[in-house]
């Protein structure tokens, strides 16, 4: 059995070489961001689909998007093709989740302003009361315990935190020796007084919109610390920035924002949310950029050449994205 994928990219050549490297001999690959002459491939590599790609070839069963999660848009359209199985790459859960953490730690330990303070030469923090957050011991609970958040709740283990997860899919396999207690959607509200750290890692869908809100960061344990690298949207900017100010909420840590740049021109100037979070000090900005790493686009590679290995193989074992649910 031989199986045509078209990849809607040109990748570089050293991650090319990569690419080709570890495909199965009978997989035949083209490339580029045109669609062949006369398209006949089974799978196609797009992040970012349009109707006309998605016609292109009668042949077509998969599409594969390139990264985690799907766009609004692309999960709109895939609704009308139900025949068409989707699936994910998760090359970048490891890099996000340490990025997760490096904010989660920023935050607890108030990173960004005892910088700032000491750039100017400003040794008076250090005199001041502490404000570091202990995190030995504190409860984190991770919103999305997929492969993010697993690595995640890894890392929360062994910073000696109880984790706690809510999951859609309970039932799913864990990370090896991974130790969880695993909940679903509906308990969020029972969980959070025992939560010192939320962390959400989420896909953004129609369910998840503004998931987080005033009342939800009320119910939380006091002074306690947020970290968010799924989607702005998922948590309420205005009750965010409220608890951040007055102090309910102790910290944050962010990936994930509410207005992005639209166009290059804009990139030097655009104010990432309608409340003015630069102004505070118990906050770690970031501008989306958890997936990135030197070694990402190796990633992807590997990833991509081992999932289409086992859909040559098409034994049942990578389960498809469910597009009703949006992940």
């Amino acid at each position: 059995m031989n199986l045509k994928v078209h990849y809607a990219a040109d990748p570089k050549p050293e991650a090319l070489k990569i690419l080709r490297s570890k495909l199965a001999p009978n997989i035949q690959l083209s490339l580029g961001k045109e669609l062949p002459t006369q398209p006949n491939f089974q799978v196609l590599v797009n992040g970012t689909p349009d109707r006309a790609d998605l016609e292109a070839s009668s042949d077509l069963e998969t599409l594969i998007v390139p990264y985690a999660g799907l766009p609004v848009d692309t999960r709109v359209l895939l609704l009308e093709y139900p025949q068409i199985k989707v699936y994910n790459l998760h090359h970048n859960a490891v890099p996000t989740a340490e990025l997760a953490f490096a904010l989660l730690l920023a935050a607890a330990k108030f990173v960004v302003p005892f910088d700032r303070s000491l750039r100017k030469h400003d040794w008076s923090l250090r005199y001041q009361p502490n404000p570091s957050l202990l995190l030995d011991g504190k409860s984190a609970l991770i919103l999305g315990f997929g492969h993010i958040g697993q690595h995640v709740g890894r890392f929360c283990r062994a910073f000696g935190m109880e984790v706690l997860a809510i999951r859609r899919r309970p039932d799913l396999s864990l990370l090896p020796g991974l130790q969880a207690q695993i909940f679903p959607p509906n308990e969020l509200d029972q969980l959070l007084p025992r939560t010192d750290i939320l962390i959400i890692t989420l896909p953004f869908t129609p369910e998840t919109d503004e998931l987080i809100g005033a009342g939800q960061l009320s119910r939380m344990k006091p002074g306690g610390l947020l970290v968010n690298v799924g989607r702005g949207h998922i948590v309420d900017q205005g009750a965010l920035y409220q608890a951040l100010k007055v102090g309910t909420l102790g910290a944050a840590g962010l990936d994930v924002w509410y207005n992005y740049p639209q166009d290059p021109e804009q990139r030097q100037d655009t104010q990432p949310a309608d409340h003015p979070f630069h102004e505070l000090d118990n906050i770690v900005m970031s501008p989306h950029r958890g997936g990135g790493s030197l070694g990402t686009e190796s990633l992807r590679m590997h990833h991509l050449a081992n999932l289409l290995n086992a859909l040559l193989k098409d034994d049942g074992v990578v389960k498809p994205v469910d597009v009703n649910a949006g992940y």
